[in-house]
């Protein structure tokens, strides 16, 4: 009965929340990174003429604040490096393309698109809180940097 009580339980499982945020950064930062940050570093040339310029930047700027956010930073925050202000900066560039795409898509009486393709951003943006407000946790360069 024991035996049972400790799976049923999950007791045999480990409660270290540092852990946890570490998986959380890293496997977030690694999807962002491949799915969006991959692609504009490989391919900015050809992006940047016709990249979305949501708050008239200039094309070129968006699409560099975007790389920004989305490899940089994804790269800095699987690191733990200045993760705080990494994840900011990334959940402001998500934040923005999450917004624009769910206007356009309502606007264009697309909502039920809308509805189904932004639960990724979504995901990304409460991820990205999540670090934020928590920290890297101690598996971290940050922690290592403060000692």
């Amino acid at each position: 009965m024991h035996m049972l009580s400790r799976i049923v339980r999950l007791r045999f499982l480990s409660t270290d929340i540092d852990a946890g945020l570490l998986f959380l950064r890293v496997s977030t930062s690694i999807s962002l990174f491949l799915k969006h940050g991959y692609e504009k570093i490989f391919t900015f040339s050809a992006m940047a003429p016709t990249f979305s310029d949501p708050l008239h930047l200039g094309s070129t700027t968006s699409l560099i604040i975007a790389m920004i956010g989305d490899s940089i930073c994804s790269i800095l925050v699987i690191f733990g490096l200045a993760t705080r202000w990494a994840t900011l900066f990334s959940f402001g560039v998500i934040f923005v393309a999450w917004s624009l795409k769910f206007k356009y898509l309502y606007f264009h009486g697309l909502g039920h698109y809308a509805a189904e393709h932004g639960q990724l951003m979504v995901l990304y943006l409460l991820t990205h809180a999540v670090i934020f407000i928590s920290g890297p946790g101690r598996y971290s360069v940050d922690a290592r940097l403060k000692g």
